[in-house]
């Protein structure tokens, strides 16, 4: 009985993986294309495997004064916007071209994210995405996180402060993206 499961399991194993090749050989593996919700799901699931749960259990020890989401809001304009945009969009030439692409802060599968998950990916990178490790003072790192928690309420005069620090030629979605 065991040895008939497993031959059943190796066979859909088989299968999956003979339709993934054949979606691979007839469609290719272009960073342009948009990821498969199957891509989107085992990356979701490989980046949590990948934080230990003891570090996505940590909460953020800084508390969200007006002075300390200026200061994340101008580290973000000037590090993260050139791929996440000023709103946290997403939506730069930059992005445009990675795979996968930078997600939209905003969006709830980032917002669900722990405290502890969004400082191990700001500090520490995800691999096989644009996304490096930055390092950082845990300090630095843990305003970041305030401030992408913040992300959904940025005010337009937030955005005009953003553009102040990164130019004009980083559009967002929020703020009219330009077209080449």
């Amino acid at each position: 009985m065991k040895r008939d499961a497993f031959a059943f399991l190796g066979l859909g194993f088989l299968i999956g993986g003979g339709i993934l090749a054949f979606g691979l050989i007839a469609n290719g593996f272009s960073a342009r294309d948009k990821p498969s919700a199957v891509e989107a799901f085992i990356a979701r699931h490989l980046r949590r495997l990948a934080i230990p749960r003891a570090v996505s259990r940590l909460q953020n020890p800084v508390r969200p004064t007006p002075l300390v989401l200026a200061e994340a809001r101008d580290h973000f304009a000037d590090h993260c916007a050139s791929c996440h945009a000023n709103d946290g969009s997403g939506k730069t030439t930059i992005n445009e071209g990675l795979y996968p692409p930078a997600p939209d802060l905003r969006a709830e599968t980032t917002q669900a994210l722990t405290d502890g998950e969004l400082m191990a990916i700001i500090k520490n990178g995800v691999r096989f995405t644009g996304m490096p490790g930055w390092g950082g003072s845990d300090d630095e790192n843990w305003k970041l996180v305030l401030f992408i928690r913040h992300l959904p309420e940025l005010s337009d005069k937030e955005l005009e402060l953003m553009k102040d620090i990164n130019g004009p030629d980083n559009y967002s979605a929020h703020e009219g993206a330009h077209d080449e």
